[in-house]
């Protein structure tokens, strides 16, 4: 018998400094409402979906900084999108910014959750591959603080059975790193969700900004197909803050083709049905990964962090 899992991508356009919780929440809870319309299974929501994201600019205040995460999941905030996903029966996936109490003392991630459809949290990921530099750059037009603000996760990339399926979560940048992919593809995952905030503008190399859109596709298409794996990635899009973020939220199947995808750059869903036995003839032939991989050629890859030329080069 055929599983269908039906996924809404719910992007969000801007979240502004000034704008609350509740009323990104509304916005969420609309979106839900919409994806329960089109008979969806599950709604992936973006990278830091409740606040503006503010890696973008520099704070010294630590009070301030901690207003921007959660210290409970489901909060006070957050508990009407848990109840509406209860009443309406309908799994989601939500990116937030995490503040933990770890190892006797606090820690900030940047954290997704997978919640199933009886408003159970069954998973939690935090991001690994965190880009851009921990220090304050005051001449560059935005800062991208995120090794300033967050911590390295420390949850490896698991995946998880729910909704008869295989799933698994990264978080923007991570999508970039075919390790991602391939850590969940040796667990058999059949769908990896995904949120990010994107800016157009790369300072450190502004040459890359015309192919933003093509490289937040390429990705996440090659990442599929290389797996035989669903991916579903989702922006955070708009002008927020001053700072100008890519759409293009998009469902990809196991082929590599893009099946859905966002034309705005505002609150926007798109739906796919997702047949969670696609990647069945990938993984059984060419991906197959028992029969043609050979871990011990590739030692080098968990040996060396960075990039090293030959002797003599």
């Amino acid at each position: 018998m055929t599983r269908i899992l039906t996924v809404a991508a719910a992007q969000l356009g801007p979240i502004q400094r000034d704008e609350n919780r509740a009323s990104a929440v509304a916005r969420m809870i609309e979106l839900m409402r919409q994806a329960k319309g089109h008979g969806a299974d599950l709604v992936v929501y973006p990278e830091a979906a409740l606040t503006a994201f503010f890696p973008h600019w520099w704070i010294e205040d630590e009070d301030e900084i901690d207003s921007y995460f959660e210290s409970a999941m489901p909060g006070n905030e957050t508990a009407p999108l848990f109840a509406e996903a209860q009443r309406l029966g309908i799994g989601f996936h939500l990116g937030y910014c995490e503040l933990a109490f770890e190892e006797g003392r606090k820690r900030r991630f940047n954290t997704a959750i997978l919640v199933d459809k009886t408003g159970a949290i069954v998973g939690k990921y935090r991001k690994i591959h965190l880009p851009g530099h921990p220090e304050h750059r005051p001449d560059a037009p935005f800062q991208n603080l995120e090794k300033c603000y967050f911590e390295t996760g420390n949850l490896g990339w698991p995946v998880w059975r729910t909704m008869d399926a295989n799933l698994g979560m990264m978080i923007c940048n991570d999508r970039r790193w075919p390790e991602s992919y391939r850590s969940m593809g040796l667990q058999d995952v059949e769908l990896i969700v995904l949120g990010y905030n994107t800016p157009k503008h790369n300072p450190p190399a502004p040459d890359h900004d015309r192919l933003g859109n093509f490289h937040n596709q390429l990705v996440m298409q090659a990442g599929a197909y290389q797996n035989a794996s669903w991916v579903v990635g989702v922006a955070k899009a708009g002008l927020e803050a001053g700072v100008d973020q890519i759409g293009g939220s998009c469902i990809i199947a196991p082929t590599g083709e893009v099946v859905a995808q966002a034309v705005t750059e505002g609150d926007e869903l798109v739906v796919a049905r997702c047949d969670m036995d696609l990647g069945k003839s990938y993984k059984n032939s060419t991906f197959n990964f028992a029969k043609h991989r050979e871990p011990e050629m590739y030692r080098l890859i968990v040996e060396r962090k960075g990039a090293m030329g030959p002797e003599g080069g």
